[in-house]
């Protein structure tokens, strides 16, 4: 929710993810599959609520010190900034957690454009903030 709605909207949506997947619990086949599943809902949950209102590009009230903050400020107006086939996947990876092979599963991408979204994304990510991008060498 973090990486895609404001810091104030957050804890709502959050609770209405938990009240959608309390209503749809009948529909969870299988348990295995409930973090997956129950991360699906606040994906769309929040594309939904971003879709719905005007994105907020103030990010003033992240709870952090004042100089992380603004690290913070930057790191996440710059994945949102991202074009959607790598935020997506971004956001999966770094705020989620998930592995490449989650990610596959929730996206329905191969393993492999998995890693090249992945990596390509991050390229981007480190340049739209300044750093160093690493090349593979030809040694």
């Amino acid at each position: 929710m973090l990486a895609r709605v404001a810091l104030g909207d957050a804890a709502d949506l959050v609770q209405d993810v938990f009240a959608i997947a309390l209503e749809r619990l009948p529909e969870l086949a299988e348990p295995a599959a409930f973090a997956s599943w129950i991360l699906a809902i606040a994906r769309h949950h929040a594309i939904d609520h971003v879709r719905l209102t005007r994105p907020s590009d103030e990010l003033v009230d992240v709870p952090a010190p004042i100089a992380r903050s603004a690290e913070l400020a930057q790191v996440v107006t710059a994945l949102r900034e991202l074009p959607e086939a790598y935020r997506e996947t971004m956001i999966m990876r770094l705020v989620e957690g998930m592995t490449g092979a989650e990610i596959a599963e929730q996206t329905g991408l191969s393993a492999v454009n998995v890693r090249v979204t992945l990596h390509r994304g991050m390229k981007l990510l480190r340049e739209r903030l300044g750093m160093p991008v690493k090349e593979k060498s030809d040694d």
